[in-house]
């Protein structure tokens, strides 16, 4: 769907919105006789009126400032040699007068310096003196190129970057891209017990690809942008290579004007920020219809996910510092939207304009998520500041996990977690197992996978309680929610340097080691140096962040680098062993628990399963192995243990018990066939007096007497059980009487049986029968043993 005509301009790092004009000034000199020495004859009363254009060009010289020098007149020569003489006697004759002395000299004089002053121009000295000693250069302004205003601006403005020295930072903005995080705006204060001017545009990275100590980050300030507005808790989008800087709230204190939303992004590569203005939605599944304008929304929990090309911004709220003219009379109006945004280059089914494999425009494609699955019912409650986790698997795209989060008075369950299902952009309810962590807001989270991929462990830090009211407890627990089992297993940091406790932290892990960069802690603490790391696999508070050698650029674990959706920022990590004790298996993964400790009823969590992996050894060995990669985001066939690979082993044993039985049975079936027939045959020849016939095997009748059948006799079993059949027998000899077979109950064939045996008569006169083996096998393998 066409997103209308967006319009985009492009600032550098120091942009600025306008030039100064430049005006001519013009000196006009008027000189009476009183100033000269000389007759006041007509025709030197006044001399002539000089003018000069004071131009200035944006390649004329700058102060230390980096603003261009205001231009100023240069002193008139006193000198009489470049003045009219008015002292020669006016009675001489006129070409005796000393001006036509003095006139050749002048001549020369003004030639020389028509000639000198263009020289002087490219002369360095003289130029670094400025216009003060030649002037103000007149004419066209040469330029190499054509300049635009934010180039020109750049020259005439000083490039200032990020004071890196403050007191605390919280609420900002941030993204990690390829081992650098980078934070943007938010507030900070400089003093302590600062309380207004804190909202910023202060922009700076932390590089995680060398070690350092918490004292003594490894922070670098990068230049202020001025498009960009100064807001906090909005979220920083990234994709490989850009940053979107999406929501935020502008300043309460001094109170400032929001401007319609722009979306902001930060070219990595050039240092440039580009403005995309007026963006619009497109409709897709479950969205509004499309074409409304992209709102900008505050305190909502954003999600980045470069592998699949779109970033995701969850509820948060609306009121007067987010959006033109919203009155503060007017209360916040709290959402439960998903907004999400396709970056430039990526496709996304789940919009009607990119179906079929297009891909998003420069501008992007934005899509507002408001009836996926219980999105629009009461027990699915509007919030903000909660947090937004990405967990592949489960589902062809992977799924998002909302944690925490609240309202003034109300907050989001614990024990309840909302699971968003990204292909078909529906909401699941999904229950915890075990103890849960106190009601919060603001907390930061993260996800680390295991090595071979059985368990996404989740991992939230801080937040605060809001009630009551004005009395806010900000919190210092770490907690760690595993995936599939959904169980809180809490960490005990007793005895750790655990840092003051705090809300709005940014967190990011890397190597396997959660920063923590900024975060309010309360009015208690005035400064501090506000970066800290967790160990994720030794559940420790360290005093350094240890860069780990190797590794892709995404970070992530060895046997997952050649499958996109492997998670960054995993390389180094194993499972704790608190975890262990939960899940099961090792610190490799291998975890026995594969299913929601409450079972799931319906949604990813009871359809899907994780994304395994098999994790070898530097030995060679297999640790491990739990499942196959998976490659791509379109693949339901991916192996796993969990419960549908359980239940499909059970299933396949039992087709190999039933093959293996019904093969016996056949082979039962065959010999007590043949035996049968066997039996017959030699009755029918017994019958028939053949010599030297055995004629114990021949039936007797009920009543102990023989009836004789006439000629081409035949005789037919009557018999009615299971499978019995018809067996025709016909005299061989019509001139002898064949005894015929009964119809009754045969004896018992084969080995002779006593009379307390007669109940195994086990050949009942029938032929026997392939399902009469199946149901009883014992009763015929008594008669093959029998015989």
């Amino acid at each position: 769907m066409a997103l209308g005509n967006p319009h985009t301009r492009l600032h550098d790092v120091s942009d600025q919105h306008m030039m100064d004009d430049y005006e001519d000034t013009q000196a006009i000199d008027t000189f009476t006789a009183s100033e000269y020495p000389f007759p006041t004859t007509s025709a030197c009363l006044q001399r002539p009126r000089r003018s000069k254009f004071m131009e200035i060009d944006v390649d004329g010289e700058m102060d230390e400032e980096g603003t261009a020098t205001a231009p100023f007149q240069r002193p008139h020569s006193e000198s009489r040699a470049s003045t009219m003489s008015c002292d020669s006697d006016p009675g001489l004759p006129l070409s005796q007068s000393p001006f036509f002395t003095l006139y050749p000299r002048l001549s020369l004089l003004t030639l020389l310096v028509i000639l000198t002053l263009p020289l002087l121009y490219e002369m360095p000295w003289v130029g670094m003196a400025g216009m003060g000693i030649i002037g103000a250069k007149a004419g066209v302004i040469r330029t190499s190129d054509p300049v635009d205003a934010a180039s020109a601006a750049e020259r005439l403005q000083k490039r200032v970057d990020t004071n890196t020295d403050v007191c605390t930072r919280w609420s900002a903005q941030s993204a990690l891209v390829n081992g650098t995080i980078y934070v943007y705006g938010g507030h900070s204060t400089t003093e302590p017990g600062q309380k207004n001017d804190t909202w910023s545009n202060d922009f700076f990275t932390v590089d995680l690809t060398k070690s350092w100590d918490i004292s003594a980050p490894s922070i670098k300030g990068l230049p202020q942008p001025s498009g960009p507005p100064a807001v906090a808790n909005g979220y920083l989008w990234n994709s490989y290579d850009s940053l979107y800087l999406y929501g935020g709230i502008v300043s309460d204190s001094p109170p400032a004007q929001p401007d319609p939303y722009s979306l902001w992004e930060y070219q990595i590569k050039s240092g440039k920020w580009v403005e995309h203005s007026d963006p619009k939605t497109s409709k897709g599944n479950n969205t509004e219809p499309g074409n409304q304008p992209v709102q900008q929304t505050g305190e909502g929990a954003g999600i980045s996910i470069a592998e699949l090309g779109r970033g995701y911004y969850f509820a948060g709220h609306l009121d007067a510092f987010t959006t033109p003219g919203w009155s503060v009379q007017t209360p916040r109006l709290y959402l439960k939207s998903l907004v999400e945004f396709t970056f430039p280059g990526y496709s996304n089914d789940g919009v009607e304009s990119l179906a079929g494999g297009k891909t998003a425009g420069s501008d992007g494609v934005w899509r507002n998520v408001t009836q996926g699955g219980i999105q629009d019912q009461a027990k699915f409650p509007s919030r903000a500041d909660g947090a937004l986790v990405h967990v592949p698997g489960f589902g062809t795209q992977g799924i998002l996990l909302s944690i925490g989060g609240g309202q003034e008075k109300s907050f989001s369950q614990m024990n309840v977690i909302d699971v968003y299902d990204i292909a078909t952009s529906t909401w699941y309810k999904q229950a915890t197992s075990g103890p849960s962590p106190k009601i919060r807001v603001n907390p930061c989270a993260v996800a680390a996978s295991a090595p071979d991929g059985s368990s996404t462990n989740i991992y939230m830090y801080g937040g605060q309680n809001l009630i009551p009211y004005g009395q806010q407890i900000q919190y210092d627990d770490m907690w760690v929610l595993t995936v599939p089992s959904f169980t809180w297993v809490e960490v005990d940091t007793k005895g750790q340097s655990v840092p003051p406790a705090r809300v709005g932290a940014s967190c990011s892990i890397w190597d396997g080691q959660i920063v923590v960069v900024g975060g309010y802690t309360g009015p208690d603490l005035s400064c501090e140096t506000g970066t800290y790391v967790f160990s994720a696999k030794d559940l420790k508070w360290q005093s350094n962040f240890n860069a780990l050698s190797g590794g892709n650029p995404q970070n992530q674990q060895p046997s997952q680098e050649k499958d996109s959706t492997g998670l960054s920022g995993s390389y180094g990590y194993e499972v704790p062993a608190a975890v262990q004790s939960v899940i099961g298996g090792n610190s490799k993964g291998g975890a026995t628990i594969t299913a929601p400790a409450r079972a799931a009823t319906q949604g990813p969590m009871a359809t899907g399963k994780a994304i395994t992996y098999t994790v070898t050894d530097s030995n060679g060995a297999v640790s491990t192995q739990t499942g196959t990669t998976f490659s791509g985001g379109n693949n339901n066939g991916r192996d796993g243990p969990n419960i549908a690979a359980i239940v499909a082993g059970v299933v396949a044993g039992c087709f190999a018990v039933l093959a293996a039985y019904l093969g016996f049975c056949a082979w039962v079936y065959r010999r007590q066939l043949a035996l049968y027939k066997n039996h017959v045959a030699m009755s029918q020849r017994a019958a028939a007096g053949v010599p030297n016939e055995k004629s114990s095997f021949l039936p007797s009748s009920t009543n102990g007497s023989s009836q004789p059948t006439g000629k081409g006799t035949s005789i037919t079993d009557q018999s009615s059980g299971i499978g019995a059949t018809s067996s025709r027998i016909t005299a061989t000899n019509s001139n002898e009487a064949v005894p015929p077979l009964p119809t009754g109950v045969w004896p018992p064939v084969g080995r002779s049986s006593s009379v307390n045996s007669s109940n195994d008569d086990l050949i009942v006169g029938q032929e026997p029968s392939f399902v009469g083996v199946l149901l009883n096998p014992r009763r015929s393998l008594r008669v093959i043993n029998r015989d």
